[in-house]
């Protein structure tokens, strides 16, 4: 039951999902996505998945704690005064406890969209997240396969995002939460059957869909920027569905070969190689190649 004070404060919006939902959730969408991949993978393996899930994962657990010493201690600090002073957008609208929550994680989802462009279009942001692109093959453990450096600049925009938004403990956790479990399935490399994924990608994120993000191809690689809804794509005319899978190279414009197979390399990568354009900019389509999502 809720019990809101005066000032419509509700206890239940203070409390931030339970560790044990996250950890549960996590590692269970994690584990049985790997499983499928297994057995029915979307595209063919360029490297052994083991070998690459460990380094993606190495590399997954120093972001994490990146995560822990600089995000964590002003998300949680900011969160409590976002919900003491009633600051942000959905504060002001004045809805109901769990209409707050939707609204907040739709416009969090929202401005991370936001920042994913930037982090493709400013060079020194790209820098850092060319490293979660440079994987040559696409899975689930792609999905935390991000440098430790982009956690720490991503900090700024974290916080920015919580108090214009107005995300309190619980909205905060709810959107990381369902964040998760999406860029795990979408970075996937499950094929789900055509017809099921063509009515998703209308409004999630989808393995095919962020497939065709992940190309070598620049122009393939900038759309698909959505991470749970795919409405900013559609709303920026960004969305691509016109690429069989079969014909993406998967890997990031700026590296070519086998530049960063090593975890070494993988957190060197920023601070000493340049990323320049690999001078694919587009390709050409059969006609009538619309709408495939194939």
């Amino acid at each position: 039951m809720l019990h809101a004070d005066p000032g419509r404060r509700v206890t239940v919006l203070w409390r931030p999902l339970p560790a044990w939902l996250n950890v549960a959730l996590g590692l269970g969408t994690f584990a049985g996505l790997l499983w499928i991949e297994r057995r029915g993978p979307l595209r063919r393996w360029t490297e052994s998945p083991r070998r690459r899930n460990l380094r993606n994962l190495a590399l997954a657990a120093l972001s994490a704690t990146a995560i822990q010493l600089t995000e964590r201690p002003v998300t949680q600090r900011l969160t409590a005064v976002v919900e003491s002073r009633r600051l942000g957008v959905v504060k002001w609208l004045g809805l109901s406890p769990w209409l707050e929550v939707a609204a907040a994680v739709v416009l969090l989802d929202y401005t991370l969209f936001v920042w994913h462009v930037l982090t493709h279009k400013v060079p020194f942001l790209w820098r850092v997240h060319e490293v979660h692109h440079a994987d040559r093959d696409l899975s689930a453990s792609t999905a935390l396969r991000f440098h430790f450096a982009e956690m720490v600049l991503s900090v700024p925009w974290r916080a920015a995002q919580v108090v214009c938004v107005g995300a309190g403990p619980l909205s905060l956790s709810a959107w990381q939460l369902t964040t998760l479990v999406a860029i795990l399935f979408h970075h996937s490399n499950v094929a789900l059957p055509i017809a099921l994924e063509r009515r998703l990608c209308r409004v999630l994120m989808t393995p095919r869909l962020h497939g065709i993000h992940h190309s070598v191809v620049e122009d393939e690689t900038d759309s698909n920027w959505s991470t749970i809804f795919s409405w900013p794509d559609y709303l920026h005319h960004t969305i691509r569905l016109d690429v069989p899978q079969h014909a993406i190279q998967i890997g990031a414009p700026t590296v070519h070969g086998d530049a960063v197979r090593t975890l070494p390399h993988l957190i060197a990568r920023p601070f000493v190689a340049a990323a320049r354009r690999a001078g694919v900019s587009t390709r050409s389509h059969a006609p009538g190649a619309r709408d495939l999502v194939a």
